[in-house]
């Protein structure tokens, strides 16, 4: 049987369409419960479910890493040339009669294919949002409050996503180079940031830091960011077993570890740069340093959520922000654990992943505020 083409666009438009359709039900949604609203009304109100849908658009990411889904329809952006694993049901047929455990099969096939059916929604919907924002901000003096936030976040948004979408490409037709697949992980965090830092913009709600708390909270995200990259890397490279023990790791508290081999990011999936199978140890360092930050982290978030609630008897919400940090940081420790303790669960797994998010979403979001607060918020 002959190979697919890695890049096979004749099924674009039909996958499009997939898209246009799954977005159409949000959008008529969006039109239905604000058709009486405010112009600034309707776009945050379709940033925030743009948002929400995304978030589950990551959080499917996940799930089909980690279900080694990734290639289960070896071409892009169809399956061997068709729109669907329905009309690939030969080629699939073939290839698990080949291998029966994968990379192809068809519970694989439709993992894949229904990944990019919902991040071509999501692109739709980002597109709808880019072009409305564009056309509200030219009717802004004859409809005051439309053109509050500038058109341009949603145009960065759209030109990320577009982005992203050339990742997922090359994902698949580099064979999930690990550093494609780590960079295409934090560019769906990065598109949840974009998002929710624009609904913020809609609605301020200012919630003033001292300075030098502003400045932790950025940290705090910054370390968040870096440990999200490490924990990208270890599923990337299918590192989380290599310590199967807690808190140590092979019984040792610094195990052999080859982080030149571990960390290189020039390098096939499994392999070193020169194309010898990756050593175990290698596999260690990627999971033990993600784990020493971890304790970084969590120490981190630990002290500005109590800062926080220190702070809550002047500006209640402070209560609040410490008690969801808080409660994140806790999550992830928790799916953490588990994932090292009970043997990788899938569940467990795809919750760390969406905790990741989530924390890193939710530290912008904070910055957002303190920043509206001075005055200098985008």
């Amino acid at each position: 049987m002959a190979s697919p083409s890695l890049v096979d666009l004749a099924p674009v438009a039909r996958v499009a369409l997939a898209g246009v359709v799954l977005a159409a039900g949000p959008l008529a949604w969006i039109w239905l419960r604000h058709r009486g609203g405010t112009p600034s009304g309707r776009l945050r109100a379709l940033t925030l479910l743009t948002l929400f849908l995304t978030f589950d658009l990551v959080l499917f990411g996940a799930f089909t890493r980690l279900t080694d889904s990734g290639l289960g329809c070896p071409d892009w952006p169809g399956c061997y040339g068709n729109a669907s694993p329905t009309g690939a049901a030969h080629e699939i047929r073939a290839a698990e009669s080949s291998l029966p455990d994968g990379p192809v099969t068809r519970g694989k096939a439709w993992i894949e294919m229904i990944h990019r059916y919902l991040a071509t929604g999501v692109g739709v919907l980002i597109t709808v949002l880019a072009l409305a924002s564009w056309v509200e901000h030219r009717r802004a003096p004859r409809h005051h409050g439309a053109g509050d936030v500038s058109p341009w976040w949603a145009t960065a948004t759209l030109i990320w996503v577009c982005v992203q979408g050339a990742f997922g490409a090359l994902t698949v037709t580099m064979k999930l180079y690990p550093a494609i697949v780590t960079a295409h992980l934090l560019g769906g965090i990065a598109l949840l940031v974009l998002l929710a830092v624009q609904a913020q913009a809609y609605a301020p709600a200012p919630l003033a830091l001292p300075r030098a708390l502003e400045r932790a909270v950025l940290a705090v995200l910054g370390l968040t960011v870096i440990q999200s990259a490490l924990g990208g890397w270890v599923s990337t490279n299918y590192a989380v077993l290599a310590c199967s023990d807690f808190p140590t790791c092979q019984g040792s508290w610094w195990p052999a570890m080859d982080f030149g081999h571990g960390f290189a990011l020039r390098r096939e999936l499994g392999q070193t740069h020169t194309g010898a199978w990756l050593p175990f140890e290698a596999l260690t360092a990627i999971h033990y340093m993600h784990r020493l930050a971890a304790y970084a982290v969590l120490a981190a978030l630990a002290w500005l959520a109590w800062s926080l609630h220190r702070r809550r008897g002047a500006q209640p919400a402070l209560g609040r922000w410490a008690a969801v940090l808080a409660g994140v940081g806790l999550l992830q420790l928790a799916t953490g654990l588990s994932n090292v303790i009970l043997d990788w669960p899938l569940v467990a797994a795809v919750a760390h992943t969406g905790g990741a998010a989530a924390l890193v979403t939710l530290l912008a979001v904070l910055a957002t505020r303190a920043a509206q607060a001075r005055g200098t918020a985008p």
